[in-house]
């Protein structure tokens, strides 16, 4: 049986008391998430991200290099629990952001998509603190949410090892909640448009993105009718005149009325 010491080890602890800059932060998370370093702070020493988020890593570490540190993250779910009971669970991620480009960038995107976000800033004089959001339910009852104000005390925990100025620079972030709207697997649309926010995934053509509110171009919008086509549809026309039927003629009718 491997014993599992409660602590985290000196080496891990100089890595992240040594860390200077968000930047050198993010790095350090990406390597927990990906298995390089034991311990992370603010967690159970010497455990990596659970089980449930292993597939989520590349995107976690993306964001983490990115400057947005994930804290916090789930993936879509619904079925039985271990428990015997239904969970449904929405896709969610927590990331604090110290940078207002980047913040501004990724709530943009976010709320683009139709996604749930949570806003929660602990800059000095600023304060916004929206409400958290529901994210995980047991047979209809809420059991998890997204986003709150953080207290001093709970800061505190969740960076212990930190440089004193890096603590600052965290402490006194913005911290983002993004959810999926909604519950199970088709949630985690949720990753790949955080995919594309970071770069780790190419960004849809406007037409192709179902949340763009770009106008979708018709192909076959500006396509002119073949000698013997119905000037509406296309379809062979074995008569005289320029419509297949009076349906068409009529239909055209209208929408050349609506366009004048």
């Amino acid at each position: 049986m491997k014993l599992t010491l409660p602590w985290m080890s000196r080496a891990d602890r100089r890595r992240w008391t040594s860390a200077r800059t968000v930047a050198d932060l993010g790095e350090l998370m990406a390597l927990w998430l990906e298995g390089e370093i034991a311990s992370r702070p603010g967690y159970a020493p010497r455990y990596g991200p659970d089980e449930e988020t292993e597939h989520l890593v590349p995107s976690l570490a993306a964001l983490c290099r990115a400057g947005y540190i994930t804290t916090c993250s789930q993936p879509g779910f619904a079925g039985t629990g271990a428990n015997g009971l239904w969970w449904e669970q929405r896709a969610a991620v927590e990331l604090v952001v110290t940078d207002a480009e980047l913040l501004h960038r990724l709530v943009d995107a976010a709320t683009g998509a139709g996604l749930l976000v949570r806003v929660n800033d602990h800059r000095r004089g600023v304060g916004v603190q929206d409400e958290p959001v529901i994210a995980t339910t047991c047979d209809g009852e809420p059991m998890t949410a997204f986003g709150g104000r953080i207290s001093r005390a709970d800061m505190a925990i969740q960076w212990p090892e930190l440089n004193r100025d890096l603590y600052g620079q965290v402490a006194h972030g913005t911290y983002v909640s993004i959810v999926a709207p909604e519950y199970g697997p088709a949630g985690d649309r949720l990753w790949v448009l955080l995919d594309q926010v970071t770069g780790l995934r190419p960004a849809p053509d406007p037409e192709d993105d179902p949340w763009s509110d770009e106008p979708k171009w018709d192909a076959y919008e500006d396509l002119e009718p073949e000698p013997g086509e119905c000037a509406l549809c296309g379809a062979p026309i074995h008569h005289r005149g320029p419509y297949c039927s009076k349906a068409c003629e009529e239909a055209d009718a209208d929408d050349t009325a609506v366009h004048n």
